[in-house]
């Protein structure tokens, strides 16, 4: 197991990460100073636990905005799937018609 130190609202702290997830828990916990940092900025030096669970709510609120995105964005993708299906055998239906019509010409021009 991997230690990295981060610094949150000025503070470091250790944190221990599974080996090679040093760069990602790093980055993280920027994001996560930032969030805390704007915080601080909103309301004030409030207490760090107290800014920090402001912060972790506003990641939370990200965090579920983007899940009903995800969700909102599947399922769009699940009608036009449904669309192109629709639409491939509509195509389908109208080449196999063109086709019929071109034999049915092919073989009164050939008599």
């Amino acid at each position: 197991m991997a230690t990295v130190t981060v610094d949150v609202n000025g503070r470091a702290y250790s944190v221990g990460c599974e080996d090679g997830q040093e760069a990602h828990v790093a980055a993280l916990a920027r994001h996560f100073d930032q969030q805390v940092r704007e915080v601080a900025q909103a309301v004030g030096q409030v207490g760090e636990l107290r800014l920090f669970l402001m912060a972790a709510l506003l990641t939370a609120d990200e965090v579920a905005d983007l899940r009903h995105r995800i969700q909102q964005t599947e399922a769009e993708l699940a009608r036009l799937r449904q669309s192109h299906g629709m639409i491939e055998a509509a195509a389908s239906r109208a080449i196999s018609a063109t086709a019929a019509r071109v034999e049915d010409l092919t073989r009164r021009l050939d008599s």
